[in-house]
């Protein structure tokens, strides 16, 4: 008797759209199969009458399942439309920056949950957290233009100065949803990962970043992921201890002590909570020296609870002078067992893939070049073709697939080392390392060089407001601290004063909460 495989919940229920309706029209659908859309008699908020709600449940080339809400009233002509992610939350939040220079990037989708922050950067303009959406590049900026227009011509005989300002604003946001003002950058931040924008393999340099991080406790709270954080608390486990932790624990106060206290080689373990789902996991910590480089210090979470994996590299020493850059030619399968550490701040680069990793997209790893270039593949494998292939393959474009295909072909071709291909490290902080197999002589296939720095790596990484001497004549006190703050706080309540008197035309009264 053939054993039944266990039911996919992402399989059954969120069919791929395209082929499911091509199906529908082409067969029919009885009554016993399920609807491709769902509708349901729901309030009207507007009006308070009965509407309908249909709900369609589809997934993203690219991306993952979502549930697309749309609602329409028939008494008051009220309609509305929302995207809601399917999926749970993901394990670290995500984060996607992506530079418009061109007409085709406009139409580049966008998915913007709930939690999910979107801000045009050029103007410093922010979306906060609120609907999710289903759209492109145009459509949402076109949106946030209409939304600002709307009340306009009440703003310009109440407060005229915000009127002005609004009207720039919305001016720009037009250009750019036109085509007529380039280039611009847009963001999207979320920390429940459930946000994204459309990836092209034809993005080159820093045209799209995408870069992974670990929620704030804060973050954690606003996802409701709090709460689990408090039930599972529980008792620190003796092995946990920091008589345990350290082969002897030292005399003096643990301050710059690493050198003294924690022992090459040695794993050390300690208690963490984990960025993923907030309960109580386990950090490994070790540290090793790597010859002709420097010590650095490896970090490996695991978590019991939900799965979450994390390794992590860190560097230690005081900031360079000047950055370093790494190139490497890769010529035989030999060279791909090169030792490979690339910091968090390290960029990565090789023309014959057509390959470019910002720095941050990966975080810090130490491991070989063949490794390196294998999680690449297997990250971006994942996120372009597992959603499409799930449905069968149809919501991919013939003409974007073979693109994907051929930049994944050379890439595997690289990685069994039947292809010669260059490997650049740049780090502002150089912190990054390649092996070389002629140290401490000079090695024929590698090039190791210095370089000065630019402003807006500086600005990027915090330097450029650092000062290490002097510091203390700028400290200010608390007092003159919390006055400054309590003078701001009155000339905030003295302007809401001045407005409301202008909307209600009478004296407003602000009380204290």
């Amino acid at each position: 008797m053939a054993v039944q495989p266990p039911p996919n919940l992402a399989t059954d229920l969120f069919e791929d759209m395209g082929r499911k309706v091509a199906e529908a029209s082409k067969e029919g659908v009885s009554e016993d199969e399920p609807k491709v859309v769902d509708e349901i008699e729901s309030l009207c908020m507007n009006c308070h009458e009965n509407g309908t709600t249909r709900l369609l449940l589809t997934r993203i080339p690219f991306f993952r399942e979502i549930i697309i809400m749309s609602f329409d009233c028939p008494e008051c002509g009220f309609h509305n439309t929302e995207v809601q992610p399917a999926g749970e939350i993901q394990q670290r939040g995500h984060k996607f920056v992506f530079r418009v220079d061109s007409k085709d990037d406009l139409n580049r989708q966008v998915v913007k949950s709930d939690t999910c922050i979107f801000r045009v950067e050029d103007i410093d303009l922010e979306i906060p957290p609120g609907r999710g959406q289903l759209t492109n590049v145009e459509g949402i900026i076109s949106m946030v233009a209409s939304d600002l227009a709307e009340k306009q011509e009440e703003r310009k005989e109440v407060v005229p100065e915000v009127y002005e300002k609004l009207e720039q604003i919305i001016a720009t946001l037009k250009a750019m949803s036109t085509a007529e003002k380039f280039p611009f950058t847009i963001s999207v931040d979320d920390p429940a990962g459930n946000s994204w924008i459309e990836p092209s393999p034809s993005d080159k340099g820093k045209k799209y970043i995408r870069s992974d991080y670990a929620r704030t406790a804060e973050q954690n709270a606003s996802l409701g992921l709090g709460e689990a954080a408090e039930s599972d608390k529980a008792e620190m486990r003796p092995e946990y201890h920091a008589t345990q932790m350290f082969p002897e624990m030292p005399a003096q106060p643990m301050v710059n002590n690493v050198d003294e206290d924690i022992v090459e080689n040695l794993v050390y373990s300690f208690p963490a909570t984990c960025p993923g789902c907030v309960k109580h996991c386990v950090t490994n910590m070790k540290m090793v020296n790597i010859p002709h480089f420097k010590q650095v210090v490896l970090m490996s979470t695991v978590c019991e609870h939900c799965g979450y994996r994390s390794n992590e590299v860190k560097t230690g020493g005081e900031v360079p002078e000047k950055g370093r850059r790494i190139t490497v030619d890769v010529k035989t399968v030999g060279d791909l067992s090169r030792d490979i550490l690339k910091a968090e701040s390290c960029a990565m680069s090789c023309p014959e893939l057509d390959l470019s990793v910002e720095p941050g997209t990966l975080g810090g790893r130490f491991t070989t070049i063949e490794g390196l270039l294998t999680q690449v593949r297997d990250d971006l494998h994942s996120s372009i073709f597992d959603a499409a292939s799930a449905g069968g393959g149809d919501s991919l474009v013939s003409e974007e697939r073979k693109k994907w295909d051929s930049f994944f072909d050379r890439l595997n071709r690289a990685i069994k080392g039947e292809v010669p291909f260059t490997l650049t490290l740049e780090d502002p902080l150089a912190s990054s390392y390649v092996q070389s197999f002629a140290a401490p002589e000079p090695d024929a296939q590698m090039k190791v060089e210095e370089y000065e720095r630019t402003a807006q790596e500086e600005e990027d990484l915090g330097l450029t407001d650092m000062k290490t001497e002097g510091y203390e004549a700028d400290a200010k006190t608390a007092e003159e601290l919390a006055s400054e703050a309590k003078a701001e706080e009155d000339l905030k309540i003295e302007k809401a004063k001045k407005f409301l008197t202008k909307v209600t035309g009478a004296d407003a009264v602000l009380k204290e909460t």
